[in-house]
């Protein structure tokens, strides 16, 4: 296999979207969803609604940054595979878990387009998966990690919660019928996951699930508006989920700085931005070229790309083994092509 089929699989998947999208979007998308604004209206995210291919055009046009990442990804996974030796790292080279990443990355954009330019129910769901999608890989892979989980495991269990979230959410809906907002609890498991990783001791790994609650307070959600309804937010049990499967000190270090903090800082300022970018907001702007959840998206694309520089960081402990390519793979060849 050439070191470049990835790139042109992406490309060419990236050419039938854009083919389908127009051929849509020429015979009106169909039936918007309940919760969409009329045409010339203000939509939810602030832009006035438009007639044509792109109901709206500047926050669609954002999720370019997506694309862009992504393509840049596989470009530089592909570059990797032209050095000799390859690196140490499950996210260098066309390995599975590094093309899963910028897949991800890439799925992201199509996904928010079909949303935004649609206002269908079809494009909502196709959005709400493509960051499911994304946002499921990281606390999983440092799970594998620490929980010695083969390659099979971790790709099993990617694409049961994956698959399960999909059909959930078409067939019963957003929360999946249990009130569960699984893309926003696994910012929390990533974040958990990942002190886990850095400082992994017996005796954090059962009060690793308060660190949920301060990620959760960051959002806006404090103990006290959980402890207000409890049975609302049930899924904080889940915070414990990292700490009962985190059984040994993951066999790698990462280095935190420049990249990781820079994907924290550039997702910080993306959500305090998407926070203006609402039809009530007092700073909306609905027929501005400079939209608020279009910047959401674009410094969004940002933040994947520095945790991909982060991830890459990533070598073996001295005297620990590699347990699965969740971890690294060793004595990989690279192709030529």
């Amino acid at each position: 296999m050439s070191r470049f089929t990835p790139l042109r699989i992406a490309l060419g998947l990236l050419g039938m979207f854009a083919a389908g999208f127009v051929a849509l979007g020429l015979v009106g998308w169909g039936t918007p969803a309940a919760n969409e604004q009329a045409i010339g209206e203000i939509s939810r995210w602030c832009e006035r609604v438009a007639a044509g291919l792109l109901r709206e055009p500047v926050n669609t046009l954002g999720n370019l940054g997506f694309v862009v990442a992504g393509l840049a990804m596989f470009a530089t996974l592909a570059r990797d595979e032209a050095t000799r030796p390859l690196r140490r790292n499950a996210f260098t080279g066309n390995r599975p878990l590094a093309v899963l990443y910028a897949s991800a990355v890439l799925f992201l954009g199509p996904g928010s387009m079909a949303m935004h330019a649609s206002h269908t129910r079809a494009g909502a769901w196709i959005d709400n998966v493509s960051m499911v999608a994304f946002i499921l890989i990281p606390w999983l892979v440092n799970l594998a990690q620490m929980g010695r989980w083969s390659d099979r495991v971790l790709f099993t269990t990617y694409g049961v919660l994956l698959g399960g979230y999909a059909a959930g959410y078409w067939f019963i809906g957003p929360e999946l019928g249990v009130g569960l907002d699984l893309f926003g609890i696994s910012i929390g498991l990533w974040a958990i996951s990942e002190v886990l990783h850095r400082w992994h001791s017996p005796a954090l790994r059962p009060l690793s699930g308060l660190v949920g609650f301060g990620v959760a307070a960051v959002f806006g959600l404090t103990p006290a508006v959980m402890l207000s309804d409890p049975g609302g937010h049930w899924w904080v049990v889940l915070f414990w989920i990292p700490g009962s499967l985190a059984r040994h000190p993951p066999p790698t270090r990462r280095r935190y700085v420049p990249w990781f903090w820079a994907g924290v800082a550039s997702f910080a300022v993306a959500y305090a931005i998407w926070l203006t970018g609402k039809a009530d907001h007092p700073w909306c702007a609905p027929d501005s070229l400079l939209q608020a959840h279009a910047v959401w998206h674009v410094l969004s694309a940002a933040a994947t790309w520095a945790f991909f520089l982060f991830l890459r960081t990533e070598a073996p402990l001295a005297g620990a083994g590699l347990a699965s390519g969740a971890t690294a793979a060793a004595g990989h060849e690279p192709r030529s092509g």
